[in-house]
């Protein structure tokens, strides 16, 4: 699809003009956007996958007291790490965020990499959180897709799709669109208008999702009674107890709450080994520090 300049410029006048009303003004307040560099991008953006805004506020600025630079998080241990990423799910993201800290420490000199090639090359960095960070960051204008801005391109250039719609569509149009004077006024406008667009949508007619029209939308897993709850509480319980070990015949006997099949709970700790977030020595299971 291509678009004319006429049409270019009528999408952002769009864009912008709803942004300014008093429901998005609020949130230039997020302590993410008020003092603004690489790192705290980084944390906000691995934070937000998946989170709510609201429940990321003081979880952010919690890790901020704990974990001022990316230092402080190459530094510390794995006890403390995931004590602070409590309340954020996906555990595994807390340990990564140490590796891609160490990495800058040693092949950055603690600075992040200013060129979206090399940010791409970190761990636990991918094509978005890569190009939030040069678009928010260093207002540098990078093509990026997350669930808010592929729910604004959706709606407003494939709403009468009938084949569903592929990210490089949806990408294309990104570039196409862009405000490159201001990427980082432009994206976080995008971002605002496509959460407008979840909660309003949805209030007009509660079937309606236009990410359902994308060919990467897959419905998210039903949480209760998963791996990924088990793995969470496993994670929770080991602490909150002394010296942040159990026995693993309790904490089997603990788990009978999720499931009765033992080669899933050892399964499940299996990989919790291998992962690095527990280790195993005799009857006792700890957390690695």
């Amino acid at each position: 699809m291509k678009i004319t300049a006429k049409k270019k410029q009528q999408f952002q006048d769009k864009i912008y003009t709803t942004t300014r009303q008093s429901w998005f003004i609020e949130r230039d307040n997020l302590p993410w956007r008020k003092k603004i560099n690489p790192y705290r991008i980084w944390v906000s953006e691995i934070m937000l996958q998946q989170t709510q805004v609201a429940r990321c506020i003081t979880l952010f600025n919690n890790w901020m007291k704990l974990f001022p630079t990316v230092r402080d998080v190459a530094n510390s241990n794995q006890v403390k790490l995931l004590s602070a990423w409590r309340g954020l799910g996906y555990n595994s993201r807390a340990p990564r965020m140490k590796q891609t800290a160490i990495m800058i420490m040693e092949h950055y000199g603690g600075r992040f990499p200013k060129t979206y090639t090399e940010l791409i090359k970190l761990p636990g960095i991918g094509p978005y959180t890569a190009g939030a960070i040069m678009n928010f960051a260093y207002n540098q204008p990078i093509p990026m897709i997350e669930t808010n801005i592929r729910r604004v391109y959706i709606h407003e250039f494939f709403a009468d799709a009938i084949e569903p719609v592929s990210e490089k569509n949806i990408l294309e149009l990104v570039e196409q669109t862009m405000d490159t004077d201001n990427p980082r006024l432009w994206f976080y406008a995008l971002m605002d208008y496509g959460a407008y667009l979840g909660v309003t949508l949805k209030q007009k007619n509660k079937k309606y999702n236009p990410n359902i029209q994308s060919k990467s939308y897959t419905k998210q897993k039903t949480f209760k009674g998963s791996d990924r709850e088990i793995r969470g509480y496993i994670l929770k319980t080991l602490l909150q107890v002394k010296d942040h070990a159990l026995n693993v015949q309790s904490l089997y006997k603990q788990l009978d709450q999720f499931t009765d099949e033992l080669s899933r709970k050892q399964s499940i700790i299996a990989d919790l080994v291998d992962e690095k977030f527990i280790e195993k020595s005799g009857n006792k299971i700890r957390l690695k520090m």
